[in-house]
């Protein structure tokens, strides 16, 4: 059977092994060409290929559910439910998602982008069905990485609780997330991996069957099964922390032996109760540079197959903010040993990979544990220490309460630096980091701001690590900066809640925050070429928006347009909009922003001419605006 033939994993029941086995190829050969051609995520797939084939060989998915952790890792899943001629679409605008969706296919369980949901999730089918009295099995699939995610420990410990309730976890233990796991849960799944007694049954028990007379070379598959049966009578040394948590343990097994798979899950299905099998995959299996570089292949742009080398770009690009960020904080790191920066398992996509190794001693990564990130880092502040939290602005969200109980109450200075703030194309809804200044400027005592360039963000890296009285935050974009020069020296803190005047006009007050700052220079370009001349300004903070500022010239213009790459409910707009009409400037107001929806997988620069955020969309909105005196607000 050839994969294109495969429209529902039902298909593969009564393939032979070595049938699947072609299938699996087949996966992987697709897989490749697709991430190459489009980029995305390429290493968690390939490791998880015999896991998904196995696994569906032996469930009914008419009616079981399989719930995958993050999505990294379900590649395969998306070519076996009936998706792998669309397949070519990966991360494109109205392609296959990079993540699960569940209005993208019925097999799509529970949609996921962010870590540690899947056994929260599964838990919950589970007792669903168990209410209605309905049966079905219910599996989750989750990787060692999101392991480490306390969502998912508290998954376990409620799990445990319920022997009469049947839900299968299959850990896909790799020893990666995207980076190294870093905690004493990986170094347990290490020793299990490494126990003496494993170690033996795997590598000794079969050559001892070839040596008995009349076996010779022959394995049946009888003696796999004893093989097995004998490793998990070393579960009470190696898997006793499972075991005490209310679980059955199997394994660990070998993820890339689909015999092997196929009869561990056949021998869980039946099982009553909450089990968890082991299986031991290798991050990027059948690409050798992927399986040598795990982290530099977890995902990748478009690449060379055959090279595995960047498709290089048609001409020079500035500096990621990612890359100056890393680079500034390690010249103020050097400097002043008190500060701290902690990642929560992101340190090459944050670009503190290369803090740590210039910096090892000043450099926390506490694995995908954003909630304690938080808190750690409050810690760390009541000790005297400068702690610099960097979390991507959607994960952030994940520690939200830590953020107002243990840092905003306490009025702690711990600097929050949110990378990919804004619109990030092609991983979409889950991880759009649309919602940060809303979420954060309703909260007492905190500073937030956002640079308008990647020199900006220099200041503003000085000015975070300065400000002492509270905490303070700093959003920037995904991807390459404007252009501009970067400061050598003399980088001065900024004013607190000061923002600056970037061009002068009196017919209209363009008030712009952080990436928006640029296009709405260039929308006010194009107005002067319709004889609107407008003022702009660079708020640089929304809170404290810098009213002295802004006030007089809304007055003075008579009309304000806002601009922000975040949504316009509760955001930088609505902070402009609730200062004049607190201070009692009825003026007519424009904001301009992403409203109400969820922004879907697409290049950016797709995502920002569907929003109406170029900045030709963006004069001519407030031409039209002008023309009707405001009146029509965004």
């Amino acid at each position: 059977m050839h994969l294109s033939e495969l429209t529902h994993p039902n298909q593969l029941h009564g393939l032979s092994i070595h049938q699947l086995e072609q299938i699996a190829r087949q996966i992987r050969e697709k897989h490749l060409q697709t991430v190459a051609a489009t980029g995305g995520h390429l290493g968690p797939g390939l490791g998880v290929v015999e896991l998904t084939i196995g696994l569906y060989q032996t469930l009914d998915l008419d009616r079981d559910k399989v719930i995958w952790d993050v999505g990294h890792q379900a590649y395969p899943h998306k070519m076996l439910t009936g998706r792998y001629n669309n397949f070519h679409t990966l991360r494109q605008k109205n392609g296959i998602a990079g993540y699960l969706k569940r209005c993208e296919s019925k097999f799509d369980h529970f949609g996921a982008g962010h870590a540690s949901t899947s056994i929260s999730a599964a838990l919950g089918m589970a007792l669903a069905r168990d209410m209605k009295g309905e049966n079905f099995k219910v599996v989750a699939v989750i990787g060692d990485g999101a392991l480490t995610g306390g969502m998912a420990l508290e998954a376990i410990n409620h799990a445990g609780h319920l022997p009469k309730t049947n839900l299968l976890v299959v850990l896909n233990d790799n020893e990666m997330s995207i980076s190294p796991n870093v905690g004493a849960i990986p170094r347990y799944l290490n020793k299990i991996r490494l126990s003496e007694p494993v170690q033996f049954i795997t590598d000794n028990l079969e050559e001892q069957f070839k040596n008995i007379p009349f076996v010779g070379e022959t394995f049946t598959p009888d003696m796999q099964r004893l093989k097995e049966g004998m490793k998990r009578l070393a579960v009470p040394k190696v898997g006793a922390v499972f075991e005490e948590l209310g679980f059955t343990y199997i394994g660990p097994v070998d993820g890339h032996n689909l015999e092997e798979l196929i009869s561990t899950f056949q021998q869980a299905h039946k099982i009553q109760g909450p089990v968890l099998v082991h299986v031991a995959t290798v991050k990027g299996k059948g690409y050798a540079l992927a399986e040598k570089d795990q982290v530099g292949y977890h995902a990748q742009s478009p690449f060379n197959l055959a090279t595995g080398k960047p498709i290089p770009s048609s001409k020079p690009k500035p500096p990621t903010y990612s890359k100056v960020f890393a680079e500034t904080l390690i010249k103020l790191a050097e400097e002043n040993p008190n500060i701290v920066a902690i990642t929560a398992a992101m340190a090459t996509g944050t670009g503190l990979d290369k803090f740590q190794a210039k910096l090892p001693k000043q450099y926390i990564d506490v694995g995908i544990a954003e909630q304690h990130a938080v808190t750690l880092a409050a810690g760390l502040a009541c000790e005297g220490m400068r702690p610099l939290a960097a979390i991507y602005s959607t994960f952030l969200q994940r520690a939200y309460d830590q953020v107002i109980h243990d840092v905003c109450i306490q009025k702690l200075p711990v600097f929050f630096c949110m990378d990919r703030a804004g619109i990030v194309g092609a991983d979409g809804p889950t991880h759009q980091g649309m919602y940060d200044i809303a979420y954060l400027r309703c909260i007492p005592n905190i500073v937030l701001m956002a640079p308008k360039d990647e020199a900006e963000l220099q200041r503003m890296l000085v000015t975070g690590v300065n400000y002492t009285e509270g905490p303070i935050a700093m959003r920037y974009p995904r991807g390459n900066g404007v252009g501009v020069p970067l400061m050598e020296e003399g980088w001065e803190p900024l004013e607190i809640g000061k923002g600056e005047i970037l061009r002068h006009g009196d017919d209209v007050l363009l008030v712009a925050y952080g990436s928006m700052v640029y296009p709405a220079l260039q929308a006010a370009e194009i107005l002067h070429e319709h004889s609107i001349e407008a003022t702009v300004v660079n708020a640089r903070f929304a809170k404290p928006l810098d009213t002295e500022l802004i006030l007089p010239l809304a007055k003075q213009t008579g009309r304000v347009v806002t601009l922000e790459e975040g949504c316009l409910i509760g955001g930088f707009g609505s902070a402009v909009a609730e200062a004049l009409l607190d201070n009692g400037i009825l003026v007519p107001v424009m904001r301009i922003g992403v409203p109400d929806i969820l922004v879907e997988h697409a290049e950016p620069a797709e995502s920002m001419a569907d929003l109406g955020l170029t900045p030709p969309q963006i004069a001519e909105r407030i031409r039209l605006g002008i023309c009707a005196e405001l009146s029509v607000v965004s």
